[in-house]
């Protein structure tokens, strides 16, 4: 992850500092040291060429220049293994440096594709979302309508009391017209009656 990328580089890099201070460090007293035998050598070397007198120690002069020859070999050589190691931390440092910034920019652009990814789903979700909605509307106004049709087009149960009140009612009109009947037929009958009479009256 990018958080440990960047964990990961913190500690190279305070650990390439704390390298770099160790080697200044060497480095100046390694060069100090250095051009203290060279001088040393140098005085040695001139004042043993001068004087004739010391021809006698010059069995001696030559072990002490050649101890002090032997350590600035030493030093030199010192000087040149930590220049070396310096040179091949640094190199593995920028490499290590480089690569990291590789994977990071790798890291960062797939966060990047990965919130334009999400930023996009977020919003097909909001349309699907709304589009949900406005269909569940139109489903509930269409219910509704469906609803007013049934209560005009479809016959409800008819309560008991309601049908016996109903029955009852058409029972009593039809009593009635049968009562309305039977006195309109007997009238009929006596006008009929009286009619034939007339005639025979007259014939009489």
């Amino acid at each position: 992850s990018l958080a440990e990328l960047a964990k990961s580089q913190a500690e190279m890099d305070k650990m390439r500092m704390e390298q770099k201070e160790t080697f200044t460090a060497e480095k100046a007293e390694l060069e100090k040291g250095l051009k203290g035998l060279q001088l040393a050598l140098q005085v040695l070397r001139e004042y043993y060429a001068k004087d004739s007198a010391h021809e006698a120690a010059e069995g001696s002069a030559s072990g002490i220049i050649g101890l002090i020859e032997v350590c600035e070999s030493d030093f030199s050589k010192n000087l040149a293994e930590i220049t070396a190691e310096e040179e091949a931390a640094v190199a593995e440092y920028e490499e290590m440096t480089k690569a990291n910034e590789i994977e990071k920019a790798s890291h960062t652009q797939d966060v990047k594709y990965k919130v334009k990814e999400a930023k996009e789903l977020d919003k097909t979700a909001a349309e699907l979302k709304a589009d949900r909605s406005n269909e569940q509307s139109e489903l509930d106004a269409v219910l509704e309508y469906l609803a007013t049709l049934q209560d005009e087009c479809i016959a409800k149960p008819e309560p008991y009391e309601e049908k016996v009140r109903r029955r009852e009612a058409e029972i009593a009109g039809l009593k009635e017209a049968l009562t309305i009947l039977e006195n309109e037929t007997a009238l009929l009958q006596r006008g009929a009656r009286r009619a034939l009479r007339g005639p025979m009256r007259a014939a009489a």
